[in-house]
């Protein structure tokens, strides 16, 4: 299945094509979900987001999988930024 977007079809986004777009997003940490410590980057201010690693993408990335690695405790943000929205295949064409 595909959907069209401004007269292109884009496929539709599962589990098995979602390159993780999202993952290059900054993800502010604005409630408690269990985040382990080691995936969170603490500013000169105190303010909390996931810890992004030398190659853009969140510490939390599977590199192998492409899937989240802490996904039962995944951010408020993340749980929220559904796959194949607007905002998701919105991601995806900025990447193409």
């Amino acid at each position: 299945m595909s959907i069209k977007i401004k007269d292109l079809l884009v496929p539709e986004v599962t589990c098995s094509n979602c390159q993780a777009c999202c993952c290059s997003l900054e993800v502010m940490l604005i409630s408690d979900t269990g985040v382990p410590s080691e995936y969170i980057y603490v500013d000169a201010y105190g303010s909390e987001s996931m810890l992004r690693l030398d190659d853009g993408l969140c510490s939390a990335l599977d590199r192998d999988t492409q899937m989240c690695s802490i996904y039962e405790n995944r951010p408020w943000v993340c749980r929220e930024f559904e796959m194949g929205s607007y905002e998701c295949i919105n991601e995806r064409m900025e990447k193409l």
